[in-house]
């Protein structure tokens, strides 16, 4: 067996938690395998709407094991609510959630950090979503950090009140902020009792024996490609490797259990905070995508820019990942355009490439764009390829020729049920 991967394309929030959902129900394991709180994933059905930060997008599915893997950095407290929220609902799921014991931990000083740090930037700020997963990326690197088998120590009381003494003497570098540690230590050693109550297991052997007995498991990325720490547009990106490459570190595989590449992208391209945006739109077009779109983060709730999409920037990020196959979403959110944009090549250093520049942060440049006739109609009710307008499937058809990739699923909705199959591939190898 391989592990299949499911990650966004673009700059994050390509609605990949619905498609992690629709697509569970061919796996026995939903495993995250990077990023934290920082990633909001929503998932649409029976007309309620969910959205979850930490806990796998497989966790509505019935008897589907879920697995937090050891790449992922975990707030207590955001945990918390979301098992709260999903108590809520109705679903069984304690059984079935297991967390990486090497899973590092966000404490409230990393949080506090973030936000002093951030706000000290002032306007060269990289947007950050103040849930302190930079601080304790940093801290796991320095080797410095908490993980979540440490919480069974008997000393781990020790240990958290001298990396949190680390913390305040860096916090006196930076202007005081409004922040009440107090209060957020109090919640997080209540979440923290949750977390000793959930199944914690030595996640790269879990994972490994699964794929020997022949379970079929699905990894879920976080943010999108263009926020990889090496490979995004650096330094407006997270802390975290958000490509496929980043299953491997962060679920403990080799590169050769990799099966299926399914990257996921936007009709059109949004980003939330700061950073390089090539086609950005920022007048009233961009603004329709915006409140059609409803385009504002499932995190912070900031509203999202909005621009047309981009292929040199997705043929980018599918050499990165090493894409098998592409599902377009939100193609619905363009159903009232007389004309959709696409941008098909840069134009930099006096002349047109199809290449990214080394630094896109700072080499401007410019987009070149090729129209396509819009369809002018809902796209409410279809369910099948072939019934769509044609425009549509001279849209979609485009840009798998550009990107040389198939599409297998065009999503016309927010809900569960509203996924147009293209290509019927198989996903469980």
């Amino acid at each position: 067996m391989k592990i299949d991967v499911i990650l966004g394309l673009q700059w994050g929030d390509e609605g990949k938690g619905k498609i992690v959902d629709y697509l569970a129900s061919n796996y026995d394991i939903v495993a995250r395998f990077q990023g934290g709180p920082n990633a909001g994933h929503t998932l649409k059905f029976d007309g309620q709407k969910h959205v979850l930060h930490t806990i796998p997008s497989g966790i509505f599915r019935e008897n589907l094991i879920n697995v937090i893997g050891n790449g992922v950095v975990i707030d207590p407290i955001t945990l918390q609510k979301e098992i709260d929220n999903l108590n809520k609902t109705g679903v069984s799921f304690l059984d079935r959630l297991f967390v990486a014991k090497k899973a590092h931990l966000i404490l409230p000083t990393h949080r506090h950090i973030d936000a002093a740090t951030e706000s000290f930037k002032g306007k060269e700020k990289i947007g950050s979503t103040l849930k302190g997963i930079g601080p304790t990326y940093m801290d796991k690197t320095g080797r410095n950090g908490l993980r979540v088998g440490d919480i069974m120590l008997p000393n781990f009381k020790e240990r958290y009140e001298a990396l949190k003494e680390k913390h305040n003497s860096i916090l006196k570098l930076y202007p005081e902020i409004d922040f009440d540690l107090k209060a957020e230590e109090e919640k997080w050693f209540a979440g923290l009792e949750t977390l000793r109550s959930l199944k914690q297991i030595n996640s790269e052997y879990f994972i490994n024996k699964a794929l020997k007995s022949g379970k079929r498991i699905l990894a879920e990325g976080a943010q999108g490609s263009m926020l990889d720490i090496d490979f995004g547009t650096y330094p407006f990106v997270t802390s975290s490797n958000t490509v496929s490459a980043g299953v491997c570190n962060g679920l403990g595989v080799a590169p050769s259990t990799i099966g299926e590449v399914i990257g996921i992208t936007k009709a059109y391209c949004t980003r939330v905070g700061s950073g390089p945006f090539p086609t950005e739109l920022t007048g009233e077009v961009g603004e329709y995508l915006r409140a059609e779109g409803g385009e504002f983060g499932a995190t912070t709730g900031r509203p999202r820019r909005c621009g047309w999409i981009d292929i040199p920037q997705l043929n980018y990020t599918i050499m990165l990942n090493g894409v098998t196959q592409l599902v377009v979403t939100k193609v619905d959110i363009l159903n009232n355009f007389d004309e959709i944009s696409v941008a098909t090549h840069y134009h930099y250093d006096g002349k047109q490439q199809d290449e990214l520049p080394f630094d896109l942060s700072n080499v401007p440049v410019e987009p070149v764009y090729k129209q396509y006739p819009g369809w002018k109609q809902s796209l409410d009710g279809v369910r099948n390829y072939e019934d769509m307008p044609i425009n549509v499937k001279n849209l979609v058809g485009a840009i798998e020729n550009q990107l040389n990739v198939p599409v297998s699923i065009v999503s016309i909705g927010p809900e569960r049920q509203e996924l147009v199959m293209k290509e019927i591939k198989e996903l469980v190898n």
